[in-house]
């Protein structure tokens, strides 16, 4: 013989109306009938009247779905993370900001390697650097070489 354990099914809203209904309902009978009790009873009903409004909404505070804006989640869970989970979660901006270093640096390398290259070449050439200030020279090299 196996036990089986079935499941509670899950409150649906027609329940949850209907409870709602008679706890309203009993609160109002409940309601008319203070004036005939004693003060000191009725206080003493005002008073527990209001612990369990309060102890409702503490309940009703705990059991809420969380979300991300709602203070993190680690001050109502009463949860720290650790050390190593805090650092862990650095490493993807550690990761990015390492990247855009090594990024910046390929780039200034390839800019000098094309700056010496064209050193190079002005270095080699027959002409003088200095050729390349005259204003004629200029005016020669923008002119159509062809005949």
């Amino acid at each position: 013989m196996r036990n089986t354990v079935t499941p509670i099914a899950p409150r649906s809203r027609q329940h949850e109306a209907l409870e709602a209904r008679v706890a309203f309902r009993l609160a109002g009978a409940l309601s008319e009938s203070t004036h005939q009790l004693p003060h000191d009873i009725s206080e003493r009903l005002r008073v527990a009247r209001d612990r369990a409004v309060e102890r409702a909404g503490a309940v009703r505070r705990a059991s809420a779905p969380m979300f991300l804006g709602q203070s993190g989640g680690t001050a109502v869970l009463g949860w720290t993370p650790p050390v190593w989970l805090r650092l862990a979660s650095l490493m993807p901006l550690a990761v990015l900001l390492a990247g855009l270093v090594l990024i910046q640096q390929y780039h200034d390398h390839e800019q000098i390697a094309v700056a010496a290259e064209i050193d190079a070449a002005l270095l080699s050439d027959e002409l003088p650097p200095t050729a390349y200030g005259d204003p004629g020279f200029a005016e020669y090299l923008r002119s159509d070489p062809t005949p």
